[in-house]
């Protein structure tokens, strides 16, 4: 994380429905362009005189709290605006798993912001895959893919998780003591071939949380031994250089280009020095969700017909951006900033305006201002990317 440590970035994180759908796929279906998005369908949130709010205090928010392990969700249910992803906030004390469980509608990419994390996943070949993340690393797991998630250590683990469909809700997912606690016994006893007296005690209900003893530091082999998927679930983001370095600021990124199973969702990790823009730009394939992890930042978003809006996000704050809105994010405190970006698509695509207006003749932007062609030509001739 350019000249800051591993531990700079831990204690800087520390403290921190469907029914629409319907409607919405109710309409004619999109006819052209990727079929994933639905942006030509008129949207009544955003299309009215002024733009809704994209801001969400997802810290402030209560969430589940079972003991000292939390999850805080910021969903279309939460942030109207946040259509194409949904994101969550979750803690882990020691001994704590988030159990058993997969995601019929989303696919999740997570960053971990603190402690460490182990996770085992599933898929549907029968490969399973056992990691160890430290802050900063980030896995991905692809829709429907069975998962569990426990802190590792004495510590607690906080991390946020990142998921490409807005309606999705981490309190609406499919965990396997809620499903076991609803099959007959005489049901299970015969899928396992095993005395219907096994699931005596089993819980009734879904248990979310499981608490118990902390995980050895050596993960033990799974009971069908070792069997690895072909693409490992598992990235270290922020260990890396930063892959851009600009005289106000940083970036990471991951898409699928460096990390292949990411194949729906993209990571990207900004530094902003104080004063610092990421310039203004829009992505024409993805939907942009922003987490602050720390600082302050001015976030402003143009929607057409003389709509713009801007909003101004703190530590553990969420902002979201549609596919295709002009935005910018500016440090506007007297420290350094970091904002944690999720967008959903495996590709990154950007077009920043500095990078178009040096795409055009001088003679097309003079006409098109109505301004001398000789301005024009003290233009940035490149992308500014972030200017400082």
């Amino acid at each position: 994380m350019s000249n800051l440590p591993r531990r700079d970035f831990m204690a800087a994180a520390a403290g921190i429905t469907a029914a629409t759908t319907a409607a919405l796929m109710g309409t004619k279906s999109a006819e052209a362009g990727d079929p994933s998005f639905m942006n030509n369908v008129p949207d009544p949130l955003v299309a009215g005189k002024e733009l809704p709010t994209f801001k969400f205090e997802l810290e402030k928010s209560k969430g589940k709290v079972i003991g000292g392990s939390f999850g805080k969700e910021a969903t279309v249910e939460q942030l109207p605006i946040s259509k194409g992803i949904a994101g969550v906030s979750m803690q882990l004390e020691p001994g704590a798993m988030r159990e058993l469980h997969w995601h019929a509608t989303a696919a999740e990419w997570a960053c971990v912001l603190e402690g460490r994390v182990r996770t085992t996943v599933i898929d549907p070949q029968g490969n399973a895959e056992t990691n160890d993340f430290e802050p900063g690393d980030v896995w991905f797991f692809p829709r429907g893919h069975g998962h569990m998630l426990e802190c590792l250590g004495n510590k607690p683990c906080h991390f946020i998780l990142i998921f490409d469909n807005g309606y999705f809700s981490e309190f609406g997912t499919f965990s396997i003591t809620d499903w076991l606690g609803h099959t007959p016994k005489r049901l299970l006893a015969k899928n396992f071939g095993l005395p219907e007296s096994v699931f005596d005690g089993f819980p009734k209900e879904e248990v979310y949380f499981a608490r118990g003893a902390v995980p050895p530091e050596k993960a033990a082999n799974s009971l069908q031994g070792v069997k690895l998927p072909r693409e490992t679930h598992r990235y270290q983001f922020l260990t890396e250089q930063p892959h851009r370095v600009f005289k106000g600021g940083r970036e990471w990124r991951v898409d699928s280009t460096r990390f292949p199973i990411s194949k729906t969702s993209t990571g990207e990790f900004l530094e902003l020095d104080p004063g610092a823009l990421r310039e203004l730009h829009w992505h024409p394939t993805a939907d942009e969700w922003q987490y602050i992890v720390e600082g302050r930042v001015s976030v402003t978003m143009f929607g057409s017909g003389g709509r713009y809006r801007t909003e101004t996000l703190e530590k553990g704050d969420v902002g979201y951006i549609p596919q295709g809105y002009g935005h910018s994010l500016e440090n506007v405190g007297d420290r350094l900033c970091r904002v944690l970006i999720g967008l959903n698509t495996g590709t990154y695509e950007a077009i920043d305006l500095s990078q178009w207006i040096a795409g055009n003749p001088v003679d097309v932007l003079a006409t098109n201002f109505g301004k001398p062609a000789a301005l024009f030509e003290k233009f940035p001739r490149k992308d500014v990317f972030i200017a400082g």
